[in-house]
């Protein structure tokens, strides 16, 4: 899926910005190769502790780290009330840094949709901004799908969190090694496909759509709006977290009933872990959800893709072109 060579490959800048500053707003200059920006567009960070491990883990990957000036703003449950964390995307679009990295999800995202100056965010990723997280984030992936055209080069990037991912302290599992150095490949532009094992019964799929989706409960709160991306012909991406198998099914049934699913060419599932078994299910689980979807839906539907909120993860690039192959068990994503 990745390699650790990305990491000796990755050249940053020479001028560093010490972490801890705060992204400029009046430099519209080229940004550093390397320039990361961690910002809170969602829920709230409740210590800062992490968020410096964070940005000394991303340092040492080569990136020059800076830190929204109102990345620890906390308001309720939120990074900052809306007109905070609104004009902190703001800031960091038109500061236009190399790597825009989410500090983690939540909730709060959504709220911002109507409020996004997206020609703003459109000018940014022209300039070479890669905006990246999931879960939450989410919301901004896809609003960006359904605002502006795609084309050849990715809109953003499904990929980890500074606090959630690089900010894991060593005695809850620290961060493994596949992630960072997919991460580092993603945004060095290095990164070209990701790899994963599914289930049988797949053998011999090539199909090619554009890529989409993420977080399934955020995805399914923009059905309906202005910033559902309407994507024909796609490879729909999904994950989740603490939502029963009966929640999943319900959902990916709206996305059947609706007809979404059916203009698919596949639809990749991610981790959908963290739920609670109940006495009621009585055997009933994610396996069963998916199994009850295939009988309903002839669209592809392929477990395994390394990506959601598990500790290894890998990097997409949303609203792009790819070609998934699968060969025996082996899948193959590329683009």
């Amino acid at each position: 899926m990745s390699s650790s060579s990305a990491r000796k490959n990755f050249t940053p800048a020479s001028a560093k910005v010490p972490i801890g500053a705060s992204a400029g707003t009046d430099d519209v200059s080229a940004p550093s190769p390397s320039s990361l920006t961690i910002f809170t567009p969602a829920g709230v960070l409740l210590s800062a502790a992490p968020l410096r491990l964070a940005a000394r883990r991303l340092k040492g990957l080569g990136f020059d780290v800076s830190l929204d000036e109102a990345v620890l703003a906390r308001q309720q449950r939120f990074g900052g009330d809306d007109a905070t964390r609104l004009a902190a995307i703001h800031r960091v679009a038109r500061a236009a840094p190399a790597v825009a990295l989410a500090s983690r999800g939540g909730y709060g995202m959504t709220r911002l949709l109507d409020q996004l100056d997206w020609t703003l965010l459109e000018q940014s990723i022209e300039r070479g901004t890669r905006w990246v997280g999931y879960s939450d984030v989410t919301a901004l992936h896809m609003g960006l799908l359904a605002h502006l055209k795609a084309g050849n080069h990715p809109l953003s990037w499904a990929g980890p969190l500074a606090v959630d991912d690089f900010g894991r302290a060593e005695e809850d599992g620290g961060l493994d090694e596949v992630t960072p150095d997919c991460f580092v490949e993603a945004m060095n532009g290095e990164l070209e496909a990701v790899g994963f094992r599914t289930e049988v019964g797949f053998d011999g799929l090539d199909v090619t759509g554009r890529l989409w989706g993420g977080n399934l409960t955020v995805l399914m709160s923009l059905l309906g709006t202005p910033h559902w991306p309407r994507v024909k012909g796609g490879v729909l991406m999904l994950e989740d977290i603490n939502e029963h198998p009966y929640r999943v099914e319900r959902m990916l049934l709206q996305l059947h009933q609706a007809g979404v699913l059916g203009q698919q060419k596949a639809v990749l599932v991610g981790d959908l872990g963290g739920w609670r078994k109940s006495p009621m299910d009585r055997g009933y689980n994610v396996k069963s959800a998916l199994a009850h979807l295939r009988s309903v839906s002839a669209v592809p539907i392929l477990t395994g893709l390394p990506f959601g909120h598990v500790p290894t993860k890998v990097c997409l690039p949303m609203g792009v072109k790819v070609q998934l192959v699968v060969d025996g068990r082996d899948a193959l994503l590329a683009w």
